[in-house]
């Protein structure tokens, strides 16, 4: 199926909304392995990453701008100075949107190897990391990070909930971690459904970090779906 989808769309530059949406839903059916949600992001992006930019361009897709404005809105000041991930950056939508609002060092990670190469042509990144965030220890330090952000990497076949754990040891204490995605998820997808948000509360009372805001944002996405934005501050 997901074959079909690029066929029919690797030549149109000027995608209609429908099949826009229809080719952000071929990564996110339910039932998908990581390793099949890869390889479509590697065929998409195989191109250089134009099909994705367009099917998911600002116009489609607000996650992005309104990740970083949220992460520029928690540091005011010295945003030059504080060193974050962008996590599940696909082509660099997230860092593009940091580096406008100040922020220059930025690092990414990213399971896609095509998404990456079409990231770095964007000069935002001044590091890379190629491998999935999951209950595996990633090949980072203790309390690496100002902040950790993700948009979209949320969904059927993407992030399982106990990355949580490594985002939140990787960042430092009083740094921030930013989570936006389609609020429906948190009910409909299998990984998230009572799941995520039982495991961002446990953590809290663990005392691993604290909830500094979870925002509704309306027309998040294919201005259909609704989205969540969650910031927690790490102990």
């Amino acid at each position: 199926m997901t074959d079909d989808v690029l066929r029919s769309l690797a030549p149109s530059r000027n995608l209609t909304d429908d099949e826009a949406y229809m080719a952000n839903a071929a990564a996110l059916r339910p039932g998908m392995t990581r390793k099949e949600v890869t390889d479509y992001y590697n065929k998409v992006a195989s191109t250089g990453g134009e099909l994705y930019e367009e099917y998911l361009n600002p116009q489609r897709y607000r996650g992005p701008v309104i990740a970083a404005r949220t992460v520029a809105e928690f540091f005011p000041e010295n945003r030059h100075s504080k060193l974050i991930l962008d996590v599940a950056a696909g082509t660099g939508f997230v860092g593009e949107e940091l580096y406008k609002l100040g922020f220059k060092k930025l690092h990414c990670l990213d399971p896609s190897h095509k998404m990456l190469e079409a990231a770095r042509r964007k000069n935002v990144y001044t590091k890379e990391f190629c491998c999935y965030l999951d209950h595996d220890r990633l090949p980072i330090d203790d309390d690496t990070y100002d902040c950790a952000v993700s948009s979209g990497g949320c969904g059927n076949g993407h992030i399982p909930v106990e990355g949580l754990h490594e985002l939140a040891r990787i960042v430092k204490p009083g740094g921030l971690v930013c989570i936006a995605m389609r609020e429906m998820y948190l009910h409909d997808a299998a990984e998230y459904k009572d799941r995520l948000e039982p495991l961002m509360a446990q953590m809290e009372e663990s005392g691993t970090w604290k909830l500094h805001s979870r925002k509704i944002v309306p027309n998040f996405a294919f201005s259909r779906y609704d989205g969540v934005v969650f910031h927690f501050v790490v102990c």
